[in-house]
């Protein structure tokens, strides 16, 4: 580059020389853009006043071709190489949906084989540096059809949170053909970059769950366009196959002035589109009648073999369900095309209410525990008053939701009353569920009854050793080559109170134990880098020093430095005497390290 008369011209020669790659031209003194744009203001300035001034934005030759690396590969497609991995297997997936739904074992099965699949693909076709994905490529966008209150938003939402890719919910019923008042399909897609944080790579391998979709269902014998049904249907099509979603609404003036505004700063044209190609949609419904149609095609077809049994059940219907069911339910052809797959979720029985409450991972104790806890009052609850709210749910017919609205009823007389009167606990039992208001009275005449107390301690003590064999079973089954530590009796009560007292998951309660676990193990290191000696801490010593550490870290801090001062002092002068440097630490040197230095020290001299 040479300057003539203040304006910065390319040199010819140079230009020649270095034809063949113009970004190797771009030296490390090449003047940066905000230097150009200030000499060439400055010039302006001095010819034609201060009125003069740049405000269009240079284009360097190395942002002439922004999107693509100095090899040429899109660097859209390179950073999802570096930037996206996916190795979780279905059987994987699926144990993890285990441990939170109740029943639904054919839905998870499903919906954990496919989602992994979907998702191991990409990242194969990615490590592959697959330039140009198959054409036609055939998703695999799910349907699930169930009653309400069964789980499927519930488990979309375990798998988004297990994979830690953004996750969408909308509803089919707010939404209209794209021009028409009301919410616009592609909105969802924008939301996934909302829920990504602006990083629009990682909203690409998104998940958006539609509900209520079958009431997107054309109208029989409707005259004219149904915008609100099947128009957005043929809305749906082109997302969940693929299409390019602008992030920036056209008609907006803001987003458009946002985005002048931004590339007149950075020079820069950022990307305002998200690619749906490997969104993968998944729509649930309750489906009402369905099943009729079912049971009208089989009795005009035949099902074979199966043609004399008598199905009563409804959800037998749904086993032999054909798309060719679900379009004279009311959907396009197109439509249903696109959504391959297909799950049918179970009704939920009394004993699969029951068991969600027993869950040691239900949201619904787990919250109802933590409104009371917020008053300082422990909430627990017997088996027969879980037995009784199931029950009662049942009788309502909106399944799990149902499980919400009976323990409000029961507790919240109690929720209302309890708060500032001392009372440290509650107990519910079968009799508070049937009668709260007379249940409440009897508890505030005598609140702090020894009975409930005994009563109280009691049920704390069936939930401690419930959970060490949660625990116990989960050792159990786990690969060995996954165990973090060794499951001793101490560790064994600390998860358990963790799990219990706290409220915490297992695996929660694990990873705290192991925390502490690890925080005592890095004193070894810090002991050998002090003065060269290795110290290896014996599974008891290390519980010794963790134990009480869980309600105040600085016991486990006092007890680990005092126990690496006195090493530091006593470990030198037998490595001096013998040239050991590598001892192994028993419970007794972490209980009493001057006493075990001690008598180390006269082993050896």
């Amino acid at each position: 580059m040479k300057e003539i008369n203040g304006v910065i011209t390319p040199n010819p020669q140079r230009e020649v020389e270095k034809t063949h790659n113009s970004e190797q031209a771009i030296s490390s003194n090449f003047p940066s853009q905000r230097e150009i744009e200030r000499d060439i203001s400055e010039y302006l300035t001095k010819k034609y006043g201060s009125k003069v001034k740049v405000v269009s934005q240079m284009v360097l030759p190395h942002q002439l071709n922004p999107s693509r690396d100095k090899t040429g590969t899109s660097r859209e497609k390179k950073a999802g190489r570096d930037r996206f991995h996916f190795n979780l297997t279905p059987e994987e997936l699926e144990a993890y949906l285990n441990k939170f739904v109740i029943k639904q074992n054919e839905a998870k099965a499903v919906l954990a084989t496919k989602i992994c699949t979907h998702f191991n693909r990409i990242n194969y076709l990615l490590k592959e540096g697959a330039e140009n994905f198959p054409q036609g490529l055939i998703k695999s966008n799910i349907i699930l059809i169930g009653p309400t209150g069964v789980g499927k938003t519930y488990m979309v939402k375990l798998i988004a949170q297990r994979l830690g890719v953004p996750f969408v919910k909308g509803d089919a019923t707010k939404f209209s053909e794209t021009g028409y008042v009301g919410g616009d399909v592609e909105d969802l897609v924008r939301e996934l970059a909302h829920e990504a944080k602006g990083d629009i790579e990682r909203a690409q391998y998104g998940i958006i769950y539609i509900d209520e979709i079958d009431k997107i269902a054309s109208t029989p014998g409707l005259i004219g366009p149904d915008v609100s049904r099947t128009g957005v249907q043929r809305a749906l099509l082109k997302p969940m196959e693929e299409t390019d979603v602008e992030l920036k609404i056209p008609h907006d003036p803001i987003s458009q002035i946002e985005a002048i505004e931004r590339y007149r700063r950075t020079g820069k044209k950022e990307k305002n589109s998200i690619n749906t190609r490997h969104i993968i949609f998944i729509v649930s419904g309750a489906f009402s009648g369905l099943s009729d149609i079912i049971k009208k095609r089989c009795q005009k077809t035949g099902i074979g073999f199966h043609a004399d049994i008598d199905i009563r059940d409804e959800r037998e219907w749904l086993k032999i369900i054909k798309p060719q069911d679900l379009v004279e339910y009311g959907f396009e052809q197109e439509f249903i095309g696109r959504l391959p797959i297909i799950a049918v979720l179970d009704e939920l029985e009394e004993d699969d209410l029951f068991h969600i409450l027993k869950n040691p991972r239900s949201p619904l104790i787990i919250t109802k525990k933590q409104d009371f806890k917020a008053y300082g009052i422990d909430l627990r609850f017997e088996d027969a008053a879980l037995r009784k709210i199931a029950k009662l749910a049942r009788l309502e017919a909106t399944g799990a939701r149902a499980l919400v609205s009976v323990m409000e009823r029961a507790l919240m007389p109690f929720e209302k009353a309890m708060p500032g009167k001392g009372i440290k606990f509650l107990v519910v039992t079968e009799e508070m569920v049937d009668d709260p208001q007379r249940a409440l009275q009897g508890l505030l005449k005598d609140p702090f009854s020894p009975k409930r107390l005994s009563h109280y301690e009691g049920i704390l003590k069936e939930e401690e050793e419930e959970a060490i064999r949660s625990i116990k079973e989960a050792y159990s089954i786990k690969n060995p080559e996954a165990k973090k530590i060794r499951l001793t009796p101490i560790r064994q009560k600390m998860m358990a109170n963790l799990a219990v007292h706290e409220t915490m998951d297992i695996e929660e309660a694990e990873k705290k134990v192991v925390s502490l676990i690890e925080q005592a193990k890095a004193y070894e290191d810090n002991l050998y880098n002090r003065c060269g000696i290795k110290i290896h801490l014996e599974d008891e010593a290390i519980d010794y020093l963790i134990q009480d550490a869980i309600s105040d870290q600085a016991i486990l801090y006092e007890r680990c430095e005092r126990l690496i001062n006195i090493f530091e002092y006593g470990l030198p002068l037998i490595f001096e005497k013998t040239g050991k440097a590598d001892f192994h630490i028993p419970k007794e040197g972490a209980e009493n390290p001057e006493g075990y230095i001690n008598k180390l020290i006269r082993q050896t001299f």
